[in-house]
C-alpha cells in the first residue's frame, strides 16, 4: 500500500522556483498518494491537518516551515500519531544536513514514499514553544537578524555576511547558564553566545554543535566568551570550520535542561528571531516525534 502524505508548503515565501516545486510533487507522487496544500496564514496549517487526518504531512520547505508545522502537531496532540516528511526547500536546511536528507529537492522527494520513521527529540520551552534543530542566544540572532533582508539576494551567503555585521558590533551579555541544575556560568562574565544544539548545525551548515545528534537524548550546549575584538574574529573564523570547541573561551557540555537569565538577549529558535528577553529556557523530551528520513 502506498503512503498517504499530504505535502504542504507555501510557494510565495520563496525558496526554490515552481519548475522544482511541480517536479517534487511529480516524484512525490510517483510513489505515494499524494495531495497538496497551500499554507500563506497561521490558520492554514491546522486547516490543513483538519482535511487530511489520514495523512502524513510533508513539508517543502525548510527548517522554519518544519518548525511550524511540528508546533502545530504537539498542540493538537498529534506529534506522537503523525510521522512528518521533509523536502528541504529552504535557505539553511540545517536539520535536513544532519539527517542525511539530500538537499536537492527533487532527489529527497523521491526517498518520502520509501522512508523510514525515525524517533527524534524535541527541545521544549516552558509555554510550550518547541526546538527542532538549534537555538542560539545573543550574537547568533544578531547575525540572523542582520542575513534576513539579504536572503533574497544572497541566498546561504547572507549568513555569513550577517555573522560578519553581528560580529563587530556585538559586546557580549552577562548571562547565568545552568545545564541540568548545574551553574555553568554564573553572569560575572560577559558572553557572546550560547547555543543549544538538537541537531548539529546552524546558518546554512555552521556546524554549532558538531558532535550534537538529533536522537541521543541529550542537547549539546555551547557557550562562546569570545567578547573582545580578537577573541571574536578567532571565534567566527573557527566556528565556520567546527574548531571553536578548541578554545579556552568555548565551554562545551550537555544536557536535558537548559536555563538562561540575565541581560535580556535575543535568540534565534529554528531560524525564527525573537526579541532579547531576561530568560530563556528548554527542556529536552527524548523520541517526541518522527520524521521520515532515508532508510538504511
Amino acid at each position: 500500500m502506498s503512503r498517504k502524505l499530504v505535502a504542504i508548503g507555501n510557494p510565495a515565501a520563496g525558496g526554490d522556483d515552481d519548475e522544482t516545486r511541480r517536479a517534487v510533487l511529480r516524484a512525490l507522487g510517483d510513489e505515494a498518494d499524494v495531495v497538496t496544500c497551500v499554507v500563506e496564514e497561521p490558520g492554514d496549517i491546522d486547516r490543513v491537518l483538519d482535511r487530511h487526518p489520514d495523512r502524513a504531512p510533508v513539508v517543502l520547505g525548510g527548517d522554519g516551515s518544519l518548525h511550524r508545522v511540528v508546533a502545530a502537531l504537539l498542540a493538537r496532540g498529534e506529534l506522537g500519531t503523525r510521522p512528518v516528511g521533509l523536502v528541504p526547500m529552504g535557505t539553511g536546511n540545517d536539520l535536513a544536513r544532519t539527517l542525511g536528507i539530500p538537499l536537492d529537492p527533487r532527489q529527497a522527494a523521491t526517498l518520502v514514499p520509501r522512508g523510514v520513521e525515525r524517533p527524534l527529540d524535541l527541545l521544549v520551552d516552558d509555554q510550550g514553544g518547541i526546538v527542532l534543530n538549534a537555538v542560539h542566544v545573543g550574537v547568533g540572532a544578531l547575525a540572523s537578524e542582520q542575513a534576513t533582508p539579504l536572503k533574497p539576494l544572497l541566498r546561504r551567503a547572507a549568513y555569513a555576511v550577517g555573522a560578519l555585521v553581528a560580529g563587530t558590533r556585538a559586546r557580549g551579555w552577562r548571562l547565568r547558564v545552568r545545564v541540568d541544575g548545574r551553574v555553568i556560568a554564573d553572569g560575572r562574565r560577559r558572553i557572546l553566545m550560547v547555543g543549544v544544539g538538537n541537531g548539529g548545525s546552524i546558518g546554512g551548515g555552521t556546524p554549532l554543535a558538531p558532535d550534537a545528534r538529533p536522537d541521543d537524548g541529550l542537547a549539546d550546549v555551547v557557550i562562546s566568551y569570545a567578547v573582545s575584538p580578537w577573541s571574536r574574529l578567532v571565534y567566527g573564523l573557527l566556528l565556520r570550520r567546527g574548531g571553536h570547541g578548541r578554545l579556552d573561551e568555548v565551554t562545551t557540555v550537555r544536557g536535558t535542561s537548559i536555563a538562561i537569565d540575565g541581560e535580556p538577549v535575543p535568540a534565534n529558535l529554528d531560524g525564527e528571531l525573537r526579541p532579547a528577553a531576561p530568560r530563556w529556557s528548554w527542556t529536552l523530551r527524548p523520541a517526541a516525534w518522527r520524521v521520515i528520513a532515508p532508510g538504511g
